[in-house]
């Protein structure tokens, strides 16, 4: 999840060339018209998706826990609602510091505003809301194919504004906006229906539903590719300037396709627990489990990494490089975030934004299950 989400974001640190589709740039050389379409395909939309379906499981667990410990469900949904305001507070920090892009804050809106259905909605209500909530979805999809035109005023983004101060006001203004559109237009659909899989136990229990999870995950991965593929041609600028009509139904099919794609990873990551299960783990999964444990610390220094490397208010080198270079740093990246995670779990320590999280939730007696 966390290597997508690196993925995703690198992109969006380049501010030297032409923006085109949904934020990528103008790509030119071969390497970064090959990454640009990958991406599009197995990246852009779908990991989002798969974040979303699983902050909505991981709610109905932490919601489960409560309940077993004899908690009373109005003190649960407080606690889900407290829960949430602070991660509003974390995502606020981390647009003012680092990253307007930040995911986090959206999710402490919706945890804040859907604490309730978490806990009473009925399961078809939850299929039925996430049905309908893809309406707009889909609109806002379809005009996201559309490329921005050009003006005579280039348009001034906190990635490419050089002061410090400066920076940090824009990318405040654009956190708001962004967060805006991703509670809106992006995370609900997938979030709701995580809750419905958690309700399920889908990858508690993912043996029940060995089955069902092959079906989800090639049918969702399937559908990810062939209704992402118009746009990543036009992102990758191997089909420049398809048309309004075409553009918009491209743009429609990535959308939609994209949470098909979602389910499709959170299928294989039941499908991995069935095999993690069925042997000893290895060094790899450990770390892997590790760095899960501590995923928004993993989260966060990615963005700390990019500003550090890439950003005109950080190292600027966003400035000088390609498409196809920001997704080997992502990587890079991720691997170190890996890397320090399984330290840390070696070392006993839990992610200190994990920890700040859990002593703002739950106060100085925070539980440590």
């Amino acid at each position: 999840m966390l290597l997508l989400i690196a993925l995703g974001n690198a992109h969006v640190y380049l501010v030297g060339d032409e923006i085109g589709v949904r934020g990528y740039p103008v790509a030119e050389a071969v390497p970064d018209r090959i990454v640009t379409l990958l991406q599009m395909v197995f990246v852009d939309g779908r990991a989002y998706p798969m974040f979303a379906a699983l902050f909505g499981y991981g709610i109905v667990q932490l919601a489960r826990r409560q309940e077993g410990a004899g908690i009373e469900p109005n003190t649960v949904r407080k606690l889900i609602r407290r829960r949430g305001w602070w991660l509003v507070l974390f995502g606020f920090a981390h647009a003012l510091l680092l990253f307007s892009g930040d995911i986090i804050g959206s999710y402490g809106i919706l945890a804040v505003g859907l604490a309730g259905v978490f806990l009473r909605a009925r399961d078809r209500m939850l299929l039925l809301a996430a049905g309908l909530w893809m309406v707009p979805v889909a609109v806002f999809g379809a005009l996201q194919g559309l490329t921005v035109p050009e003006t005579s005023q280039p348009s001034v983004s906190s990635i490419s504004t050089s002061n410090p101060l400066a920076a940090a006001v824009l990318r405040l203004e654009e956190w708001v906006t962004l967060t805006f559109q991703q509670v809106l237009f992006s995370l609900v659909p997938a979030l709701l229906f995580g809750v419905w899989a958690a309700r399920r136990r889908l990858l508690d229990e993912p043996e029940r539903y060995r089955w069902r999870l092959r079906y989800a995950a090639a049918v969702g991965i399937g559908s990810a590719v062939a209704g992402g593929l118009p746009m990543a041609l036009m992102a990758s600028a191997v089909w420049p300037e398809p048309g309004f009509v075409v553009s918009t139904i491209a743009g429609l099919l990535h959308s939609v396709a994209g949470y098909a794609g979602g389910v499709g990873y959170t299928a294989i990551v039941g499908l991995v627990a069935i095999r993690l299960r069925q042997r000893r783990q290895g060094p790899v999964s450990t770390a892997l489990t590790a760095c899960g444990q501590r995923s928004m610390t993993c989260y966060l220094s990615q963005s700390v990494v990019f500003v550090a490397v890439l950003a005109a208010y950080g190292g600027g080198l966003g400035n000088d490089i390609g498409i196809a270079a920001t997704a080997v740093l992502a990587v890079l990246t991720w691997v170190l975030t890996v890397v320090a995670a399984e330290v840390m779990r070696r070392r006993r320590r839990r992610g200190p934004a994990e920890v700040l999280l859990r002593r703002f939730t739950y106060g100085a007696t925070a539980p440590r299950t």
